[in-house]
């Protein structure tokens, strides 16, 4: 069995935005020479998060609108009372509604590879969220399996 690993690099541009990854997740599945396996993805930050779902405009927005109305960034988190915390960097943002929007969506996923294919359905792709940005953001890509 082959392993090869990965780093993808994002630039995120807005406080909340979701990128279609699928073309770079492909672009490392090639590089790795493995034809059938498996893909897992995780995202490197604890406010970003890995999925599988439709990339349509609307519903992107729709995604954003919704969980937003749901985990509000100016809410009253715990987490966001910095003076009561310690050892807290100088640029740490409030950001609680971040770090459990990325627990609802989770960190990563895990894909079937098949003659050098990532199976995706008809309508699926690989979305990154962002929760805390605009940041440069990291995904890992380890592809397992054999040529």
């Amino acid at each position: 069995m082959k392993a090869y690993y990965r780093r993808i690099e994002i630039e995120t541009e807005a406080n909340f935005c979701v990128r279609d990854i699928t073309e770079e997740v492909t672009a490392v599945v090639r590089e790795s020479g493995v034809r059938d396996g498996v893909v897992a993805l995780s995202s490197l930050h604890t406010t970003c998060a890995v999925t599988i779902n439709e990339n349509e405009a609307r519903l992107l927005e729709d995604i954003r609108n919704r969980f937003l109305e749901w985990m509000p960034p100016d809410a009253p988190y715990l987490h966001n009372d910095l003076h009561l915390r310690e050892n807290v960097p100088p640029d740490e943002p409030k950001n609680a509604h971040a770090h459990l929007l990325a627990m609802v969506f989770g960190n990563g996923e895990t894909l079937c590879l098949h003659g050098g294919e990532l199976q995706l359905g008809r309508y699926q792709a690989i979305l990154f969220l962002e929760m805390d940005g605009p940041r440069r953001r990291q995904v890992a890509v380890q592809v397992l399996g054999g040529s």
